[in-house]
């Protein structure tokens, strides 16, 4: 079956940072309760420190939502660190999730500060959270700009001070998917102890590589994948867990990946997401658009008629889609508009059928999209002059 590959879901915590997207504790608790039933390892619930409200809601999701480790956010300081403890210490599974600077332009401009303090920040930071916690992730934020040798250094400290998961964030998006790569296997070469954590990434689609960058280190050696429902999140957003989760399951065979997703579950997640932020899909989205299933060209369509293995390599069932869709339009062929007229139980000898032909390819380029009750006036038409 090949190796595992764990999800993290952030929806609930850089999911909720989309411009618009905030979240009440009942709208986040019934998203978490989704995203358990759905089958994610890790639900990131929040920033506990970041308001009253955002602590109720990681608190309520850890003492309701079985299944899932429950972890929320906190900067490498005690007073977040407690923060997240206090809300998330009862979850039968519990994880603190720090986040420090690690690139230079964040070392110097954000933090005011130094590479020795900040690693010395980093190592004391987990050491403490360790204390309260017996599984803590330490993300060294913008690694995908970091001096590779400082992010080692790093890395093997923070595992030293028993980091049990440590998190690789592309937090511009900034990376190409052969250098992301590349740069999870060096760590894994590199870092002396690296053995001794699990291996996360975390990446942001700035320039449309999220998911991209995301599978090209998993391919190199990262297990767990942080990501987002319909790939919302801080700018352009975050991998998107329904694409990470159907790569994997769709070339499972070649890569010798998978995950333990339930995918027939990811169309009502995305609607769930969807309708609770108010951040819609757009309809050509991957897996979970409303496109992504549908049919409007006539070379297409005979095809998928014939055989949906000719243009579908997923099933739409597989994902909670319901039933492939053929979209009458201009492009449209005369098999599609057929079967569409049989599935609407109407069947035309030769000659009738040949005007509601005529008369389709008239409306057609007159109209985005043929309805069904174009297709009833077209034949009732025909039916009339007959």
């Amino acid at each position: 079956m090949g190796e595992r590959v764990y999800v993290f879901d952030t929806t609930l915590r850089d999911g909720e940072q989309s411009p618009g997207a905030s979240l009440n504790s009942d709208q986040k608790l019934e998203i978490a309760r989704q995203l358990a039933r759905l089958g994610v390892d890790v639900i990131e619930a929040g920033f506990p420190l970041s308001s009253p409200g955002d602590f109720l809601a990681v608190q309520r999701i850890a003492r309701e939502v079985p299944g899932p480790t429950i972890t929320a956010l906190a900067r490498a300081v005690r007073a977040d660190i407690d923060s997240v403890w206090a809300a998330v210490e009862d979850a039968p599974r519990a994880q603190i999730h720090i986040v420090l600077s690690v690139s230079d332009i964040h070392i110097e401009r954000k933090l005011r500060s130094n590479r020795h303090d900040v690693l010395r920040r980093g190592i004391e930071a987990v050491e403490y959270a360790r204390s309260l916690c017996d599984q803590v992730e330490y993300s060294p934020e913008d690694a995908g700009r970091a001096d590779p040798d400082y992010l080692y250094e790093t890395l093997e400290g923070v595992i030293g001070a028993g980091a049990t998961v440590v998190n690789i964030p592309d937090t511009t998006g900034y990376t190409l998917p052969s250098e992301f790569g590349a740069l999870i296997a060096s760590i894994r070469e590199q870092v002396a102890n690296s053995d001794k954590a699990l291996i996360s990434v975390h990446c942001h689609n700035d320039l449309g590589l999220a998911t991209a960058n995301s599978i090209a280190a998993v391919l190199n050696g990262a297990r767990r994948v942080e990501c987002t429902v319909n790939g919302i999140g801080e700018r352009a957003g975050n991998a998107s867990l329904e694409e990470v989760v159907m790569i994997l399951r769709t070339r499972q065979k070649s890569l010798g990946l998978w995950t333990g997703v339930d995918s027939t579950r990811l169309a009502e997640t995305s609607a769930l997401v969807a309708r609770q932020t108010g951040l819609f899909v757009q309809l050509n989205k991957a897996v979970v658009g409303g496109n992504a299933f549908a049919h409007a060209s006539g070379i297409h369509q005979d095809g998928v008629l014939k055989d949906r293995l000719t243009y579908e390599i997923m099933r739409p069932e597989d994902v909670g889609m319901g039933e492939s869709r053929i979209v009458l339009s201009p492009r449209s062929g005369r098999h599609a508009f057929q079967f569409r007229l049989a599935e609407l139980g109407y069947h035309l000898p030769e000659e009738a059928f040949a005007r509601a032909w005529d008369q389709f390819l008239r409306l057609a380029d007159q109209k985005k999209e043929i309805l069904d009750r174009d297709l009833a006036e077209i034949v009732d038409g025909v039916r009339v002059i007959a």
